[in-house]
């Protein structure tokens, strides 16, 4: 098969693809303008950030197969690929350590005012009073939004830190997630969203895009956050209602440990005017939850299955069409 990867991608699985058999062609600094003019002559597009519209799923003429290699399918148009039968499909769960890794970390980076320190050490001043203001984690309480791969991993090492943890109850839930919450402990239920928030003093979202979760961090659900209370967001940008959350900030001292942003950039290095961003109760990251060598080894070892499954015939983890 002819592969077209739009973002960069491991070497060594590239290398194993060609060996293989399949025509691979790396062109990761495509913007989404210059797509469209490429794609006609690939069967298979792989992209990681770079967005799929559906003039560029209309450009392509022999396209068969959209792989996001990661989670989240939202930068494509998978009612375009639909459309014209061009499978779209993820590689779910594979970045969850990673992503997981990162959320905690901006956790902690807040209550220890990390990035401070380190920027006034920079700067040259010392200054241990200002820094040495920190409640700590352990035994504080901590809700977990989500309880796909990536929510379990957070729970897992926030259960480490000692955390009081809280998820919302469902009557449904999978075995396996059930099973593995057992294996945890001491998480407590309840019973929705507005009284996870009531209930605790940080909320770690780990949910999909979706109509259903559009700004589900809105001004009610912050309203009924304790005052200092901390946002972890390392999902998508548009969970959350930006505006509602800077005036939380600015009234309730809440603050925030977000990786992902409304109207990110796909480039790797353009200009990012975000009032959110900027905000000093925010330590934000540049969408990099799933960017280290394990998770991206690990998302190249899903791709690699993806294509040989496809080549015997089969569709895995199609996310636009039944198969």
């Amino acid at each position: 098969m002819r592969i077209l990867f739009a973002d960069k991608f491991p070497e060594t699985a590239v290398a194993e693809l060609k060996h293989k058999g399949h025509n691979c062609v790396l062109q990761p600094d495509l913007n989404i303008d210059e797509l469209d003019s490429v794609l006609a002559e690939y069967d298979v597009l792989v992209v990681r950030s770079t967005q799929v519209t559906k003039k560029a799923i209309e450009a392509g003429k022999s396209l068969k197969m959209i792989i996001r290699a990661g989670t989240g399918t939202n930068t494509i148009d998978k009612d375009a690929a639909a459309a014209r039968g061009i499978y779209v499909c993820n590689v779910p769960g594979r970045n969850a350590a990673a992503v997981a890794e990162l959320a905690i970390g901006l956790l902690i980076a807040i209550d220890r005012n990390i990035p401070d320190n380190v920027k006034a050490l920079r700067q040259g001043k010392w200054n241990k009073k200002r820094f040495s203001v920190a409640v700590g984690l352990k035994g504080r309480r901590m809700g977990v939004v989500g309880l796909g791969a990536i929510g379990l991993e957070v729970l897992e090492r926030a259960h480490a830190f000692g955390l009081e943890l809280y998820v919302i109850e469902r009557p449904n839930r999978w075995r396996e997630t059930h099973d593995r919450l057992v294996r945890i402990g001491g998480i407590k239920r309840v019973s929705g969203l507005k009284e996870l928030a009531e209930r605790c003093e940080i909320l770690s979202f780990h949910v999909p895009s979706a109509v259903a979760t559009k700004k589900m961090v809105d001004a009610e659900l912050l309203a009924r956050m304790p005052v200092g209370a901390i946002v972890i967001n390392t999902s998508r940008g548009d969970i959350v209602d930006e505006e509602a959350l800077i005036k939380a900030m600015d009234e309730k001292g809440i603050r925030a440990g977000l990786d992902v942003f409304r109207g990110e950039p796909s480039g790797d290095e353009v200009e990012f005017q975000s009032a959110l961003a900027r905000h000093p109760n925010v330590y934000g990251t540049h969408h990099i939850g799933a960017s280290t060598d394990q998770a991206q080894a690990a998302v190249a070892s899903g791709v690699i299955e993806i294509l040989d499954a496809f080549s015997r015939g089969n569709i895995q983890h199609c996310v636009n069409m039944d198969t």
